[in-house]
């Protein structure tokens, strides 16, 4: 009995997580200059901070529901969309997930973002090449030219920020996440 209130109280933490994400998808969007059509929010942080507090696991169940829901639900770019926030999403769930639960101090947070911020952008330089082409219909030439004036600085400058952001609140936000407040327990 005990195994299913912290369940619940689990699956509220992360139905809470993913509403607070698609809140933020909806409210902040600002455009990349160069490159209107890709378009910066914050819906991120809040799955960073996710995979922060309990893991890559719950990181990657929010980050696979926020993704449908933009993808499918609020007009996003479909399967095309769902794949490219998925996977630059989750290889950030990943890396901060298994680094910092291992060793759970400030400085391997901020090692965990850093190398984070690395992989994920390189390997989205390279899923651009790969996934784009495909469901878009762009030559690769169009999108190899693209890397390093548009792909590249965005992916930087969108992990640097939800980076940051993440390292700012995470503090603030873990004590709620983590304490019990959803259960009430009874004394002996």
């Amino acid at each position: 009995m005990n195994q299913n209130k912290i369940s619940t109280a689990m699956i509220a933490r992360l139905a809470i997580m993913t509403a607070l994400s698609v809140v933020l998808m909806l409210l902040v969007r600002i455009p990349f200059p160069p490159a209107p059509f890709l378009v910066y929010d914050p819906a991120d942080v809040p799955i960073y901070i996710t995979s922060f507090a309990f893991g890559p696991v719950a990181g990657l169940l929010v980050t696979f529901v926020v993704c449908f829901i933009q993808a499918f639900l609020l007009g996003g770019d479909g399967i095309y969309g769902f794949l490219m926030h998925f996977i630059a999403t989750g290889i950030v769930v990943i890396v901060i997930g298994v680094m910092y639960n291992r060793c759970r101090t400030k400085k391997r947070a901020i090692q965990a973002l850093l190398v984070s911020i690395i992989i994920s952008t390189a390997v989205m330089c390279g899923m651009n090449l790969i996934i784009t082409p495909v469901f878009i219909g762009a030559p690769v030439k169009a999108v190899l030219a693209m890397i390093p004036t548009v792909i590249l600085p965005f992916n930087l400058a969108k992990s640097v920020v939800n980076s940051l952001l993440t390292f700012v609140l995470y503090k603030r936000i873990s004590g709620f996440l983590r304490k019990d407040v959803f259960i009430k327990q009874k004394k002996a």
